[in-house]
């Protein structure tokens, strides 16, 4: 075997080491975020959820909340293509909220599904708070499809920042509540949020076509 296939092995088997214990140190944080609630949570926490050594974590994180960070990209991510599949389905401002709504609750019980399983009291969908490049492209993907349909529906949109805002925050107070629920209740969240935004927007509208 040459040297230089010897040193692209090497190189293969040092990324695969590297992705495996990135995986393992996310997966471990996920855990205990879940069972502790982040502000309880400590590196030492997470280090001993897994069979790493604490100078391993740091090579790859130097705080929770860099992890946390991490989590959050990873869920933006994973709910990327959802909201897509809710974009080339949704022909109307009000299919779009509840769709919207829908995939994002359904998303946040199947993400936390082991957590509630085992009855872990601080379960969340991780990164949903934090302030990253993947939370800033999923909000404006949403705003530009606020947008979109509120022009298919002929609708006035009041600011669609601030509809964007309140509808994501409808989002992440809501998603909490429904995981602390037994049963999940999937369809009566998405009820409740989508009727509490359109019935806003409604108000909002209505004010405006007033002469």
């Amino acid at each position: 075997m040459s040297a230089s296939i010897k040193s692209a092995e090497a190189v293969g088997k040092r990324a695969h080491t590297k992705a495996v214990n990135r995986q393992a140190i996310l997966a471990a944080a996920r855990q205990v975020f879940a069972r502790l609630g982040f502000e309880s949570t400590t590196v030492r926490d997470i280090i001993r959820e897994t069979n790493l050594a604490a100078g391993t974590f740091y090579n790859y994180f130097k705080s929770k909340e860099e992890v946390f960070e991490a989590l959050a990209n990873e869920s933006g991510r994973q709910f990327r293509p959802r909201l897509q599949d809710v974009r080339q389905s949704a022909d109307n401002f009000e299919q779009y909220i509840e769709k919207a709504y829908r995939a994002y609750f359904e998303f946040l019980n199947a993400a936390n599904e082991e957590a509630i399983s085992e009855g872990a009291p601080h379960i969340a969908l991780i990164g949903v708070r934090v302030d990253t490049p993947e939370m800033h492209a999923i909000f404006d993907e949403i705003r530009m499809d606020m947008e979109r349909v509120t022009r298919l529906s002929e609708m006035p949109l009041a600011d669609s920042e601030y509809l964007t805002a309140a509808a994501i925050g409808i989002a992440r107070d809501l998603g909490d509540h429904m995981l602390q629920r037994r049963p999940v209740d999937v369809d009566g969240a998405t009820r409740f949020a989508t009727s509490l935004l359109l019935n806003g927007v409604q108000s909002l509208t209505s004010g405006r076509r007033k002469p």
